[in-house]
């Protein structure tokens, strides 16, 4: 059954960060085609229309605010801009922030403070500026974090710290939200064909002088997992979790990483 037949979010109002490209723009696209109003937002506000444009001509609503979420105002701009144009708010996808990789000890202060302002703290003040919103409307909230926050390594310091740290916050958010009627889970992404994982695999082609297929293959080969995700596996997983078929998922942390979690 397609999208619109199903519209399953039909009379939502969805706020999806870091909406402009990747897991984000995929989000928002699978939301507004199951009937959610939705409102993006991202740094880049030409690539944000080119998005809502995509939406509109689909015969869905959305609209788009373009904002640096690392400004201790942008989220409670972000949920004004969104309850003025649709008038209420019901699901927070928090999906904004791709944090620095590296040696540690070539990492500053700055890329630290930079990596959890933007997907930590960038969090934290919209949903705080949101919940009354939510709690009205026994909305939903979201998480998009990331397997680095169970498996950090040597590489991704920053990372791992800022996913833990969400991870916990889900937790903490969950406990809230059973008294206030508002859902909140996270999911985990792992290796997502997304342009900076793109990125990653066209630099291990052009060392190891060979193609990108071949590149892809000792990539999966040596992360041992089943393939590459598609940014549109995580689109699914959030359509189903903030819809009402899964409305009994509450603070799960869900890792869709193509087993790439061996832990139990």
């Amino acid at each position: 059954m397609n999208d619109a037949a199903r519209q399953t979010l039909n009379g939502k109002v969805a706020i999806v960060t870091g909406a402009s490209r990747g897991i984000g723009r995929a989000i928002a696209l699978k939301l507004a085609a199951q009937g959610a109003a939705t409102v993006l937002c991202a740094r880049n506000a030409e690539t944000l229309q080119s998005c809502v444009r995509e939406i509109t001509s689909a015969g869905g609503k959305g609209d788009v605010i373009a904002l640096d979420l690392r400004a201790p105002d942008a989220p409670a701009r972000l949920v004004a801009f969104a309850v003025d144009t649709f008038k209420t708010v019901d699901i927070v996808v928090n999906n904004a922030g791709a944090t620095k990789r590296g040696d540690f000890l070539s990492l500053t202060d700055d890329d630290f403070l930079d990596g959890f302002g933007l997907k930590y703290f960038g969090a934290v003040r919209l949903v705080r500026a949101a919940w009354p919103h939510l709690k009205d409307t026994k909305g939903t909230i979201l998480n998009i974090v990331g397997i680095g926050g169970r498996t950090p390594g040597p590489a991704f310091t920053i990372g791992g710290s800022v996913n833990a740290a969400l991870l916990s916050f889900t937790k903490a958010l969950a406990a809230m939200g059973v008294a206030d009627g508002v859902q909140v889970n996270a999911i985990n992404p792992g290796s997502i064909r997304t342009d900076r994982l793109k990125k990653r695999l066209a630099e291990l082609a052009s060392r190891d002088g060979t193609g990108l297929l071949s590149a892809e293959h000792r990539f999966v080969t040596a992360e041992q997992v089943t393939r590459i995700g598609e940014p549109a596996d995580i689109a699914n997983l959030a359509a189903f979790i903030v819809g009402p078929e899964g409305r009994y998922l509450h603070g799960a942390l869900i890792d869709m990483d193509g087993g790439a979690m061996k832990s139990i």
